[in-house]
């Protein structure tokens, strides 16, 4: 091991030393373990990193990723110097923390770990998000970006991001995960993702529930904060889509009455929605991307220049690995990190609408504090074979007990470890009409892409 990879192992090795709440099998709420004082008190002793550059924050339960990808392609495109910070990683811790698309440099990892350490000496049961969460901030103070976007790690009000003032706070979509840390209503997630609204400053809103649209407009309305709703204040329809993308109108409130006419003869109108394509797939992308131009129009009233053309390429070029990706053809295998109820919902839905001839061999693995069994409720009608496996994660359910849950269910499955081995199989089987699936956590869908990679001599994208 050359000598900057043993000093990046050993500054990994440093950072899970503190507590962290991502590797516990059962995470439970209290104010000790979840509050901003830690967090606060770091980022003073580093001279406030995060009070150098304008952030727009984003948080949610589904799509908050990437909905903070696309609001970072966008803004690159336009010109700007973007720092984006993301958990988990995939493959390289260096991937949470990212300027312009690429992720930091090791050396500059290890370099700026290296001076924040007597800060962080300083500072009584500090945890390895807390740490990670001020380690890019300083690197994004450092590399002086022009706009930081930022993604929740957990919840949003007691996260370790929300110690920021943005210019602007984005909820994306809220329903049932971590149930045991936020809440077993809607209501009382909603209101720990709220958390992360600042006074005055505007938050963008995705579509909804009811339960959790009320917790949210209350509390920007406490705050005299202007709320902009997808549905409400911007529309959006599909308009085509395939295993290489997909194309999608947005059009304003105000447009409405053009958009009748449009509707009822496209070719003959003189005016034309704003039509745009990305290469992420399924219907609920779309609601990512039209709640990324959302914010996207916020923060142009502001003053920041975002031309057109940036929102198209943004779109265009975006890159967000994992989530129904497809990264091979022959066979077809397609990842991705759902990993609740409401994602594997969403995941049957595009299932049906892109591929809807195709038998579906399913290679499953899940963290143990999930609702596994809702999760396969709703994939398991749509699959013909379950290979259950499981990665090293410390949350990883035991393979077998996934079996027995697909066997309750009565569907045929089977128990293959190590999941490189299981990965191996399930490709194997695929005849010319079958579809691999890599699904139940974004830990297996990121091994199956590392593997994937190696194996096939597939181009790395960043």
């Amino acid at each position: 091991m050359d000598t900057i990879e043993k000093r990046y192992q050993d500054a990994l090795d440093y950072l899970y030393s503190f507590v962290d709440y991502s590797l516990t099998r059962q995470l439970t709420y209290s104010p000790e373990k979840f509050n901003l004082d830690r967090m606060f008190q770091l980022l003073a002793l580093l001279d406030n990193p995060h009070k150098r550059y304008p952030v727009l924050h984003i948080t949610g339960t589904k799509g908050k990723g990437s909905v903070s990808a696309f609001l970072a392609s966008i803004l690159f495109q336009a010109g700007y110097k973007v720092g984006l910070y993301t958990s988990p990683h995939l493959i390289d811790y260096t991937e949470r923390i990212q300027v312009n698309g690429k992720p930091i440099e090791k050396h500059e990892f290890l370099t700026i770990l290296d001076e924040i350490k007597p800060a962080i000496e300083k500072v009584p049961e500090i945890t390895t998000f807390e740490i990670t969460t001020a380690l890019a901030m300083t690197v994004f103070a450092r590399q002086e970006v022009n706009f930081a976007v930022l993604e929740v790690g957990l919840g949003g009000r007691l996260d370790a991001t929300n110690v920021v003032d943005p210019l602007v706070s984005v909820i994306t979509t809220v329903s049932y995960d971590h149930q045991a840390v936020l809440g077993d209503s809607l209501a009382a997630i909603a209101g720990e993702k709220a958390g992360i609204i600042k006074p005055g400053r505007t938050v963008i809103v995705a579509n909804q529930s009811s339960e959790a649209y009320t917790v949210i407009e209350q509390r920007a309305n406490e705050l005299g904060s202007p709320m902009l709703s997808v549905g409400r204040d911007v529309h959006s329809v599909s308009v085509s889509h395939n295993l290489d993308g997909q194309r999608f109108l947005i059009w304003l409130p105000h447009q409405q009455e053009k958009m009748d006419q449009y509707l009822e003869n496209p070719e003959g109108s003189a005016w034309h929605p704003l039509e745009y394509f990305t290469p992420l797939l399924g219907a609920h992308q779309i609601e990512n991307a039209v709640t990324a131009f959302l914010t996207i129009q916020s923060v142009r009233s502001m003053g920041y220049e975002v031309p057109d053309q940036a929102i198209e390429a943004g779109f265009l070029n975006v890159s967000w690995h994992c989530r129904f990706e497809v990264i091979s053809r022959n066979p077809l295998i397609i990842l991705d990190s759902a990993h609740n109820r409401d994602s594997a919902q969403k995941l049957r839905i595009t299932l049906d609408d892109y591929l809807p001839d195709k038998n579906i061999l399913l290679l499953f693995g899940a963290s143990e504090d999930k609702d596994v069994r809702g999760i396969l409720v709703d994939l398991l009608p749509r699959v013909s074979k379950v290979v259950a496996t499981q990665t090293i994660h410390p949350r990883a359910m035991d393979a077998s007990s996934i079996v027995k849950l697909v066997h309750q269910m009565g569907k045929p499955a089977r128990a293959i470890l190590p999941f490189q081995k299981a990965f191996e199989e399930i490709t194997g089987m695929a005849g010319p009409n079958d579809v691999v699936l890599v699904a139940g956590s974004i830990f297996l869908a990121a091994a199956a892409r590392e593997v994937w990679l190696e194996t096939s001599g597939m181009t790395k994208k960043e």
